[in-house]
């Protein structure tokens, strides 16, 4: 796989706006491992190599194990392996992500706000929003994932 653009250098006030919102993210409050494991699950819907490359990195340099970290893609079937709230992260940012099949309907809302307050259902919403930009980015202009690049 050969990158198309490297638009990091050809529109870099564009990725410096995306990093405004990276740096919200990150000092919002929401757990950095959370917004970890959501992205890591937006990239394995989206088939983002170069991102789910860099977070499955991120979240074993985190702690997390192996296995669990396998069993991200079927949260739903891992038993208790996630927590209550990383099992609704993962619920809303699949029905989000999936917007125009889901269009994220009450009872996922309901869900969410059962163990999201107000401010973190939002900021985990732009997480969200978030990376599915950064996968089409990476996806359309074909990011190397960094595995390949050093391999």
């Amino acid at each position: 796989m050969t990158q198309r653009i490297d638009y990091m250098k050809t529109s870099p006030a564009g990725v410096k706006a995306l990093g405004g919102v990276h740096a919200y993210i990150g000092q919002c409050g929401l757990e950095k491992s959370l917004v970890e494991l959501v992205d890591l699950r937006v990239s394995q819907i989206n088939g983002c190599a170069f991102c789910l490359d860099m977070h499955t990195r991120a979240l074993l340099a985190q702690g997390m194990t192996p296995v669990k970290l396998a069993l991200v893609q079927v949260w739903e079937e891992a038993g208790n392996v996630f927590s209550a709230r990383e099992k609704a992260a993962l619920a809303w940012a699949e029905t989000v992500t999936r917007v125009a099949d889901t269009h994220v309907p009450d009872s996922a809302f309901d869900a969410a706000a059962a163990v999201f307050s107000e401010k973190e259902l939002a900021d985990l919403t732009m997480a969200i929003g978030l990376i599915n930009a950064y996968n089409r980015l990476a996806i359309s202009f074909r990011n190397v994932p960094r595995e390949a690049a050093e391999g």
